[in-house]
């Protein structure tokens, strides 16, 4: 059987590969809307004009994405191989390799790491703001006798709080705001029981947590409206949300936070059970002292009762010591009658040679002695004063200045009479005065001679 080929006048409708490729990127743009879509990068690479190249893959597929410069200035993180993201793209074809590929327009973190990001993005805010400062911390006070705990009234955590309550501080109020912990609208049913409890006037201390949990399960507690109830309320608060190595924004704001929920209640009894076993060890000291001062005192009662006599036995013994005082009693008055009988004699022969007119006698012949070495000795102190006033007179007369005038020296004296001792403190013509032995005069200097 023989085919015919087609005619040669047959038209044709022809595309190029570009105009192929043109019409089927028009076709995508047009008929697919934007769309969101997950999965993980990989191949990412960002070549010099800034545009951000990768694929997007999940576990059975990939497809290649663009975004471009002014688009992925606004992604707040850099986005690595390997990471989860959720993006937000259109349907397109690249014309130059006829390949299909997605534009996109934003990009987020999925999962795990978008809820970090939103995490340390608040906490960043939060600090900023000073909510998380040391400075606006409160002390704890020292015996909270009502505390209130803001929890799951169903979970793990509010028993293990009332049992180590009741047992380290059993005489606290215990008040529980019961909220729902996870979920939606958890935050908000968490700070409003923290506004309650704060406006209630009732609580020295208010417990805020959860147990552990994912982070998902622990998100109400990273929430903003949750730190600002913390942070605004009129009574110290502890923050005590999952394990120890999880660290919620409550943790942050809260006055002190508490690794575990039963590490809280151990916390707001510390000083309570501090003081309880204080008490015990004072009741058990209290209990030895009383012990054995119940020993010390059965074994004094035992001793005097050995030492219990018969009363007879008593009257005999009180009856020769009575005997014996007796005779003791003779004996110091015959001693002592004696003694004064000795001291009379002794003071009848004293006054024999103390008579009134012997004592006169004998006081009239020192007083005669006394006046005489009395007198004797005024004679001598007035000859040797004598002496003394001759012996100064004949000195001061040797050295007086009128001796040496009677021996015919003259003193002359300027007219201020003050006496001139050298010839070069006169002037020709001055008038000088002379004092003699015997009277005065007054001259005038002829000449000088030196």
């Amino acid at each position: 059987m023989q085919t015919t080929p087609p005619s040669q006048n047959a038209k044709r409708s022809v595309l190029s590969v570009s105009d192929l490729n043109r019409e089927v990127k028009h076709l995508l743009e047009s008929s697919v809307p934007l769309l969101w879509i997950s999965g993980e990068i990989s191949n990412f690479s960002i070549p010099s004009s800034g545009h951000w190249y990768f694929s997007l893959k999940d576990a059975r597929a990939q497809v290649r994405c663009a975004m471009f410069r002014g688009r992925n200035r606004s992604v707040a993180f850099r986005p690595q191989n390997g990471r989860e993201v959720l993006i937000r793209a259109r349907v397109s074809l690249y014309e130059g390799r006829g390949e299909f590929q997605l534009i996109v327009e934003h990009m987020e973190e999925a999962g795990f790491g978008a809820l970090m990001r939103q995490l340390e993005q608040l906490k960043a805010k939060l600090n900023a703001e000073g909510l998380f400062d040391t400075s606006r911390k409160r002390s704890l006070p020292f015996l909270p006798t009502n505390i209130g705990i803001v929890t799951s009234p169903t979970g793990a955590a509010i028993r293990d709080m009332i049992h180590v309550l009741g047992r380290r501080h059993p005489s606290a109020q215990i008040e529980i705001w019961p909220v729902a912990v996870q979920g939606q609208g958890a935050a908000q049913q968490i700070a409003a029981a923290i506004e309650k409890a704060g406006r209630s006037g009732r609580h020295d201390l208010l417990i805020v947590g959860r147990g552990g949990g994912s982070l998902e399960d622990l998100w109400s507690f990273n929430e903003e409206v949750v730190a600002r109830a913390l942070a605004a309320s009129p009574i110290p608060t502890i923050s005590a949300v999952g394990h120890e190595t999880d660290t919620t924004i409550a943790d942050l704001a809260a006055d002190l936070r508490a690794p575990t929920p039963s590490a809280a209640a151990e916390i707001a009894s510390a000083n309570a059970a501090e003081i309880l076993q204080r008490l015990e060890h004072i009741q058990r000291r209290l209990h030895r002292a009383m012990d054995n001062h119940l020993k010390h005192s059965s074994q004094q009662v035992q001793l005097r009762r050995n030492r219990l006599r018969h009363p007879k036995e008593q009257l005999l013994n009180q009856a020769q010591r009575l005997d014996h005082l007796e005779m003791r009693l003779v004996a110091a008055c015959q001693q002592q009658i004696q003694s004064r009988k000795s001291q009379l004699d002794s003071a009848s022969r004293a006054f024999a040679h103390n008579l009134p007119t012997l004592r006169l006698d004998n006081s009239r012949k020192q007083l005669i002695q006394l006046k005489g070495n009395l007198e004797r000795a005024i004679q001598l102190i007035l000859q040797r004063g004598s002496d003394k006033l001759s012996h100064g007179a004949q000195l001061l007369q040797n050295i007086s200045p009128l001796a040496v005038l009677q021996r015919g020296y003259a003193i002359v004296l300027d007219s201020e009479n003050r006496a001139i001792r050298d010839s070069a403190e006169l002037d020709t013509d001055q008038q000088v005065h002379i004092k003699l032995a015997k009277g005065n005069f007054t001259a005038k200097v002829k000449t000088i001679e030196n």
